[in-house]
């Protein structure tokens, strides 16, 4: 996937899957030329051989200079954000599948610098910012009208994600600390950890069952999965699973699955219920820092970028979900297999619905006497 003047080598920065009706998703692409030039790329995706288009349905060129650094897609897909070496961009999309275009579009946040972390809350009400220097910042959406302005969050953002009823926003620094932010208004909790102990990427739970905060801990040469009651902020219990230091996390849609890319390139796919390993994919980006990762909205496959490797799309090897279709034949087979065992025992049941056809039965003549025969006395007296 190269974009611009084929004599420059165009490396990808970050890239994100935009939601689009009837599983028909997108993925804008960032690329970098490294002499401070940009451009977006936006490609269809094939569920059937989960693969991108060979070539991008739209493309942006930024006229002024500066690398993108991260995207921020709103949950309906019709907007996202993309953040800069100088500030963020908002972009509108429109058109249909075969014929998208996006346009740029004024922000109040063009002017802010780079955003290591942005995040659209689950319900689509909110945007949060954090930005390289540390500065945190809540949006109302669309109006931008400001929840939050914390100069001071963190030393330098490192990842964030909102809580599934988009109450609480978890934030992490490259310190090793972590805060949890109620959106409502503002107000921080600091997540307690000993004094060996760096938390790092952080995502909530989004299965809408007891909601629990996940956290990767790296404590001296380990690496650790950490779960943290959101009632109390309490940890209560960690596991290894991935055994080398990760680099970036991310949830499925449902809930069902956690997914962490190493930083020499390995992508592990963690099962949530079990807390176990589902799957593990090594050298999707040999030896290079993963520095994108994501769940399609629909399918089983994950959006991985790196520096050297670029965008990548993989067909995660966890057990096929149930689709409608496959509920509704096994429904009907259970309702034609019911039916089909009704007739079966109708037909050799000796039960009250199988009683004989009265028109077969013999027929039973009457017997006329006299009454004034002899033959009744041949009984004799009848003692009462």
């Amino acid at each position: 996937m190269d974009g611009g003047d084929a004599t420059v080598e165009w490396k990808v920065t970050c890239a994100s899957w935009i939601k689009r009706p009837e599983n028909a998703h997108l993925v804008v692409i960032a690329k970098s030329n490294g002499t401070s030039s940009s451009s977006l790329e936006i490609f269809s995706f094939d569920p059937i051989t989960a693969s991108l288009s060979t070539s991008p349905k739209a493309t942006y060129v930024f006229e002024e200079s500066g690398n993108a650094v991260c995207i921020a897609v709103h949950p309906t897909g019709d907007d996202f954000v993309c953040s800069t070496t100088t500030g963020c961009k908002l972009f509108e999309l429109y058109g249909h599948e075969d014929n998208i275009k996006f346009v740029c579009k004024e922000f109040p946040l063009k002017d802010v610098g780079p955003q290591k972390c942005m995040a659209f809350s689950v319900d689509g009400s909110k945007l949060a910012t954090g930005g390289v220097d540390g500065h945190f910042r809540l949006f109302e959406w669309p109006t931008m009208r400001i929840i939050v302005d914390e100069p001071k969050a963190h030393k330098s953002f490192r990842d964030m994600d909102f809580s599934l009823d988009s109450e609480f926003l978890a934030s992490t620094s490259t310190d090793g600390a972590a805060r949890i932010w109620k959106t409502s208004d503002g107000v921080p909790v600091t997540l307690t950890r000993n004094s060996d102990e760096n938390i790092e990427l952080c995502r909530f739970s989004k299965d809408g069952t007891k909601p629990f905060l996940f956290t990767t801990i790296q404590k001296g040469n380990k690496t650790l999965m950490a779960v943290w009651d959101i009632s109390t902020w309490k940890k209560i219990g960690h596991k290894s699973l991935l055994k080398k230091p990760t680099s970036i996390m991310s949830i499925s849609l449902d809930g069902k699955y956690l997914a962490l890319g190493s930083k020499d390139g390995d992508v592990c796919v963690i099962e949530v219920k079990k807390m176990e390993i589902s799957s593990l994919h090594r050298r999707v980006h040999l030896g290079t820092n993963i520095t994108s990762l994501e769940f399609c909205p629909s399918e089983r496959v994950a959006l991985t970028t790196s520096s050297q490797w670029g965008a990548m799309v993989t067909k995660l090897n966890v057990p096929a979900d149930w689709k409608e279709w496959q509920i509704y034949l096994l429904l009907l087979a259970l309702f034609l297999a019911s039916a089909v065992l009704f007739y079966v025992f109708f037909e050799n049941s000796d039960s009250f619905w199988n009683f004989p056809d009265p028109s077969s039965r013999p027929k039973i003549e009457t017997v006329h006497t006299d009454p004034t025969s002899d033959d009744w006395s041949s009984f004799g007296p009848v003692d009462l």
